[in-house]
C-alpha cells in the first residue's frame, strides 16, 4: 500500500543463492490500480520481495539475502511452504561415474540459459559432447553435474581443441555446493571462452569465487590442440594447471599453472559440473551451434 508513481516490484527466489524472477529479460512487475501485482516463479526456500523506484537496476543472481537501501525502498522475506521438488534429469556415464544432465532453465552469466538434455552425450569412445543449439529460435546449452560428491583430490579434465569455439560461447568446469551460501556455493572453475569479445586475448581463466575479489582470477591464453586441466584440491590451498596434449605427464609442455590460498572453500557437499552456455555480447553475439569434446575426467583422491 502506497506505493508512489513510477515504482515496481522485484522478486527474487532463494534456491541455493537468490535468484531474480521469473526471468533475467523479465525482472519487474507493475502495480496494478487497485495495488495488487502477481507474478510466475520458480520455487525456492524462500523469497523476497522488494519495492523499487525507476531506474532500479536488479543483479541476476545475489548470494546474501537483499536489503533495503538506496532504490530498494521496502523488502519482505517470507519461507516457502513445503519441500523443493527434484529438479528432472536425464542420467549419463562418463569416464566411470554417473552423472545428471540438467533439463530446465538457469542463470548464468547474468542470462537464463536453457539447457536441453539433447545437447550432451557421449560418443563410441566415451568421449563426452557438450553442444549449444537453436531450437525454436532459442539457443539451447548444456549442464552436466556428477551424482555425488569427491571432495578434496586431484581433477584431471582433458579437453579437445576450443580453438573454433565463437566468443559468446563459454565452457565452464567447476564443484558447486548450492547449500554453502557462506563460502560462496564452494565454487572453484576452470573457464574457456571470451565472454563474448572476440579481441579478448585471454580466453580461459581459474578462479575461486566470489570472481570480484581481488586475486580470485588468474587468466591466460588456451592454445589451440588439446588440453589437459589439472585441479588440486587441498585444505586451504587450490593448484590448477593446464599442459598441451592429452596426459598430465612430467615432461608435458606446461601452458600456464596457479596457486590459490586464500579464499579457497572447505570439502562439503559440492557437485562437479560441466557448462556450455551462452554469454550475451553486442560485438560477437553467437552466430551459430558450437560444440566442445571432454575427451575424459579423472579424481584421484
Amino acid at each position: 500500500m502506497g506505493a508512489r508513481p513510477g515504482q515496481q516490484i522485484v522478486i527474487y527466489a532463494r534456491s541455493g543463492p537468490w535468484w531474480i524472477q521469473p526471468r533475467v529479460e523479465t525482472p519487474f512487475i507493475s502495480i496494478q490500480p487497485d495495488s495488487s501485482w502477481s507474478t510466475e516463479t520458480h520455487l525456492g526456500d524462500e523469497y523476497a520481495a522488494l519495492l523499487v523506484d525507476p531506474g532500479y537496476y536488479p543483479p541476476s543472481t545475489l548470494d546474501v539475502p537483499p536489503t533495503q537501501g538506496g532504490s530498494v525502498v521496502l523488502v519482505k522475506i517470507v519461507k516457502g511452504i513445503g519441500s523443493l521438488p527434484e529438479l528432472p534429469t536425464k542420467p549419463l556415464h562418463f569416464s566411470g561415474y554417473d552423472w545428471r544432465v540438467r533439463t530446465t532453465s538457469a542463470v548464468r552469466g547474468g542470462e537464463d540459459n536453457m539447457y536441453d538434455a539433447d545437447n550432451a552425450w557421449t560418443d563410441e569412445k566415451g568421449a563426452l559432447h557438450l553442444r549449444i543449439s537453436k531450437k525454436s529460435d532459442k539457443w539451447t546449452c548444456a549442464h552436466v553435474s556428477l551424482s555425488r560428491s569427491l571432495g578434496y583430490g586431484t581433477y584431471i579434465f582433458t579437453v579437445g581443441d576450443i580453438s573454433r569455439l565463437e566468443p559468446a560461447a563459454i565452457l565452464s568446469i567447476h564443484t558447486y555446493d548450492p547449500s554453502a551460501g557462506e563460502q560462496h556455493f564452494r565454487e572453484m572453475d576452470i573457464e574457456i571462452g571470451r565472454w563474448g569479445d572476440a579481441a579478448n586475448k585471454d580466453n580461459a581463466q581459474y578462479g575461486v569465487q566470489p570472481f570480484y575479489v581481488p586475486g580470485n582470477i588468474a587468466q591466460f591464453i588456451a592454445p589451440s590442440g588439446t588440453l589437459t586441466h589439472t585441479l588440486l584440491w587441498e585444505p586451504g590451498r587450490a593448484a590448477f594447471k593446464t599442459v598441451r596434449g592429452a596426459s598430465p605427464g612430467s615432461n608435458t609442455p606446461v601452458v600456464t599453472e596457479h596457486v590459490f590460498a586464500s579464499g579457497v572453500p572447505s570439502s562439503g557437499q559440492e557437485l562437479l559440473e560441466f557448462m556450455f552456455y551462452v554469454v550475451a555480447s553486442d560485438k560477437n553475439p553467437l552466430q551459430k551451434d558450437n560444440e566442445v569434446v571432454v575427451e575424459k575426467f579423472e579424481y584421484l583422491p
